[in-house]
């Protein structure tokens, strides 16, 4: 049964990682907007790993190295480990 998902990776593919870097951007800028850290490491962090599935790792490292270096404390919060372990991974 090939229904929505099931689409292989065609164009399709590509409008669906456009629309999520969209969303991810938004919001983003919309934690900026608010001064919201936490938030923007979760956004950045989400668009650093869609980035890193895209094979742009450089710019995924750069967007989210100094968000996270932001970060004084909380290092045992959710969202600070996973930012770390994705910042190990694109620095491999």
């Amino acid at each position: 049964m090939a229904g929505a998902g099931g689409g292989g990776a065609g164009a399709g593919g590509m409008s669906h990682h456009a629309a999520a870097q969209a969303c991810f951007q938004h919001a983003l800028a919309v934690a900026r907007s608010l001064q919201a850290k936490s938030l923007e490491l979760r956004a950045a962090t989400s668009l650093a790993r869609l980035w890193q599935c895209q094979d742009k790792c450089a710019a995924a490292r750069e967007l989210l190295v100094p968000i996270y270096g932001w970060f004084t404390e909380g290092f045992d919060t959710a969202d600070l480990q996973e930012a770390r372990v994705l910042l190990e991974e694109l620095s491999r």
